[in-house]
């Protein structure tokens, strides 16, 4: 057993160090091609995820994954008396979070650096876990899970957002054919990074199915695991609970 986890643990620790980096090249360019690429779109969704977050008796949200901390924005005009702990693996995206802080003089959002699979927060300590497009970047997942579900209170949701997966085809397969063609193209284009937007592209198309993701989360523990499909499946939302 031992020696499998030694050899499994080099594996994670290049992967987490390359997805770093990655989204550290891309960082000044991530807004910009967020919109762009979805067609505004994506204000929406996050929106939906930030109604999908319950306060509770904690007063606070984790937002895991947050980058450029749009999500945690989100939250705070969704639940005003909320404070949210943004977190992220990938130190350029929370310094373009930063800039919005400040330009907004926003003090109720603290951005930290920290690994979804090791959340340096006590058991119960938030009403809801938030996760945005980041889930799919976590490996090992069950592990991210896990951690999701201690650090959440009783009662809490924890919310993930997430591209559908590529698997499927939507909108007769035009979608697909955007995402495995075209995407890559433009986020080569505007971010000069050949690498970004064909590894969206692949890891879209390798993610679990919604039903899949749903059973994770119940493996993970949670109760009452729903999921919902946004923009034709393009996102799903899906949301469990921690039992009270």
């Amino acid at each position: 057993m031992d020696n499998q986890q030694d050899l499994h643990q080099p594996s994670v620790a290049v992967h987490d160090r390359a997805v770093a980096g990655m989204f550290g090249r891309i960082a000044r360019f991530y807004d910009l091609l967020n919109h762009v690429l979805s067609l505004g779109i994506d204000c929406y969704w996050r929106r939906v995820l930030a109604r999908a977050a319950v306060p509770g008796p904690t007063g606070r949200f984790l937002d895991l994954a947050a980058g450029t901390m749009d999500v945690s924005l989100a939250l705070r005009r969704r639940h005003p008396g909320c404070q949210v702990l943004a977190m992220d693996f990938c130190l350029p995206m929370l310094t373009q979070g930063r800039k919005k802080l400040a330009r907004r003089l926003e003090h109720r959002i603290t951005a930290v650096n920290g690994d979804g699979k090791h959340i340096p927060l006590p058991d119960n300590s938030v009403d809801s876990v938030t996760i945005a497009f980041g889930i799919r970047n976590i490996l090992p997942r069950p592990e991210a899970l896990a951690e999701m579900y201690r650090v959440t209170a009783p009662g809490g949701r924890v919310c993930i957002l997430e591209f559908g997966s590529g698997r499927e085809r939507i909108w007769g397969g035009l979608y697909n054919w955007y995402l495995t063609r075209l995407l890559p193209r433009i986020g080569r284009i505007v971010s000069r990074d050949s690498a970004a937007y064909g590894y969206l592209a692949r890891t879209i198309c390798e993610f679990p199915s919604a039903r899949e993701l749903a059973r994770e989360m119940e493996a993970a523990g949670f109760a009452r695991v729903k999921y919902r499909k946004l923009t034709s499946g393009i996102v799903c939302l899906h949301v469990g609970e921690k039992k009270a």
